[in-house]
């Protein structure tokens, strides 16, 4: 018998990889199961995106490996989209890294920080790839609970009564999934102090500050951030291009130049007309932005239908492609009401619990659907409904 790597125990497959698998299985047995789940953007890129990745393509001389720190072309235009949304000056030859995908940058940060034994603050409830990403890199995570009274803001009060000694990164993610927070300058403030007082690396992960937000913002927007914060962007919900795995590193120089030392040793660089078409996307202007949020804004309006239909409670304040709201009394987390959701609705929502134990009273939805998707839901929840209480 060959064993797997002691590096993956305690590592269980992805939630979603799991249940999509379940998922196929109920489709092929007749359920038509709708997909609420995952925030996977069913909107197109941009036309002019599409027409530059299909002219870029038909060339001759644009099939070879690529720069390890990607395209120039793709990194000034990292650089201005910085510049114009979020008023940060970065260098486009020392500060920004490319990346197939931001979901690569987390394992890439982890490898080329984390030791064996050192620790990293991860946010409860989180992202859950931040986790495995810090075991899987030989660290050990330490959970801060973001309660809904504090706004989902660390508690910096109760971080500063801890043992701090062997904490090497902190993760950190606003406009927050799966909670909808968004982050404000007065919570940024004392996070880039608290990460200076103790030697931390803050890496905040900003997929999500285009959506729903007439006022995207990085954390490199703040005095003295580049000293402690290396920030990861994505074209994945911003732009309809999750699945072209467009991601970007910004940070100081040094920063840089560390992570690709590990990143140089994983691939060959990405697909030169990809890149050429995410540049035009990064280009695009407020009009495109505005589409986009209109289309999410009316969708919305039908997800706060299910959810009341559900009986659930929620903030209307929410941003990002998911709504986060707290399960009814009578379920004891939210595996239970995503279960029965499932099974008696063929219908999917995700429960809470996947983002950490302090999301285990909530559910979350993606916005990621048609009008004509999200009332179907609506319908077969109502039926339920309307069966159980016939009985």
């Amino acid at each position: 018998m060959i064993a797997t790597s002691k590096r993956l125990e305690g590592i269980g497959e992805y939630y979603f990889s799991q249940k999509l698998r379940e998922i196929d299985e109920l489709n092929k047995q007749g359920k038509e199961i709708i997909n609420l789940g995952i925030g996977s953007p069913d909107l197109p890129p941009h036309p002019d995106v599409i027409k530059v990745l299909q002219d870029e393509s038909s060339k001759a001389n644009v099939h070879a490996y690529q720069s390890y720190k990607g395209s120039p072309v793709l990194r000034k235009a990292f650089a201005d989209w910085y510049q114009t949304w979020y008023n940060v000056i970065l260098n486009p030859d020392t500060e920004i890294l490319p990346l197939i995908g931001s979901k690569e940058g987390i394992m890439h940060i982890c490898m080329t920080y984390l030791n064996d034994g050192d620790e990293v603050l991860v946010p409860n409830p989180g992202y859950p790839t931040y986790r495995s990403a810090v075991k899987l890199a030989g660290g050990v995570c330490v959970d801060y609970d973001l309660k809904e009274a504090n706004n989902y803001f660390p508690d910096f009060a109760e971080l500063e009564q801890r043992d701090l000694s062997k904490v090497k990164l902190m993760w950190v993610n606003y406009p927050h999934m799966p909670t909808g927070q968004l982050a404000t300058p007065e919570m940024y403030k004392p996070l880039i102090a608290f990460a200076k007082k103790h030697g931390i690396l803050i890496c905040h992960d900003n997929p999500y500050s285009f959506i729903l937000n007439e006022h995207p913002m990085s954390l490199l927007s703040l005095d003295g951030a580049k000293d402690v914060v290396l920030e990861l962007n994505s074209l994945s919900k911003s732009q309809n291009m999750a699945g072209w795995r467009v991601g970007v590193l910004c940070a100081a120089r040094e920063r840089i130049d560390e992570v690709l030392r590990f990143k140089s040793n994983m691939d060959s660089g990405m697909f030169l007309p990809l890149q050429l078409a995410a540049a035009k996307a990064l280009g695009l202007g407020k009009d495109w932005y505005d589409s986009v949020n209109a289309i999410y804004r009316v969708r919305r309006a039908k997800i706060y239908e299910l959810l009341d239909l559900l009986g659930c409670t929620y903030s209307k304040h929410q941003v990002g492609m998911f709504l986060w709201a707290k399960i009814p009394s009578g379920y004891t987390d939210g595996y239970v009401l995503s279960d029965e959701v499932l099974y008696k609705a063929n219908v999917f929502i995700t429960p809470g619990g996947i983002f950490g134990t302090a999301g285990n009273g909530y559910i979350r939805v993606s916005l990621c659907g048609s009008i004509e998707k999200f009332e179907e839901a609506i319908n077969r929840v109502k039926k339920v409904k309307e069966s159980a209480d016939v009985q």
